[in-house]
């Protein structure tokens, strides 16, 4: 593996990619009626539940336990937030006394921020778990270079 190859090229493209549909879709929604921000909702879910199905495949065809554990981790993650989203936030509202229509908007506007919140993070996780691959990388290049008959 070649650090010139840019070994995280790819995924990096991804993400770009990802975030500028996110990004525009966001932009655009905020204009449009409310039956198209439904239909977007729809959508986003779908892809949301394909990603989830592809996640439950890499955790049970993984040769690699790194791998499914990670695949695992994720999944859990898109399991349990997604519950908080679709019942505890609603169940929460439900019980509060005099909960207007306002305020579950306030409460579903916070869990959206969050997400963003979280996805932030997990650009920084995703940093330095990329930077630890590298250094390991440039470690076993450094090696090879000191002792090229090993």
């Amino acid at each position: 593996m070649k650090l010139s190859e840019g070994i995280f090229a790819v995924k990096l493209y991804e993400l770009e990619q990802q975030y500028g549909r996110m990004q525009s879709r966001l932009r655009l929604c905020q204009k449009e009626d409310h039956s198209k921000i439904r239909q977007e909702l729809q959508k986003a879910t779908d892809e949301y539940k394909e990603n989830e199905l592809l996640l439950e495949r890499n955790v049970e065809g993984s040769r690699s336990p790194a791998v499914a554990a990670l695949a695992g981790a994720q999944l859990k993650y898109y399991k349990t937030v997604r519950e908080i989203l679709e019942q505890e936030l609603p169940d929460y509202l439900r019980s509060e006394k005099n909960t207007t229509a306002e305020d579950k908007a306030e409460a579903a506007a916070l869990y959206g921020e969050y997400a963003i919140d979280f996805a932030i993070q997990s650009t920084r996780y995703a940093l330095i778990a990329a930077l630890k691959a590298i250094d390991l990388q440039m470690s076993v290049d450094e090696q090879k270079e000191e002792f090229p008959n090993e």
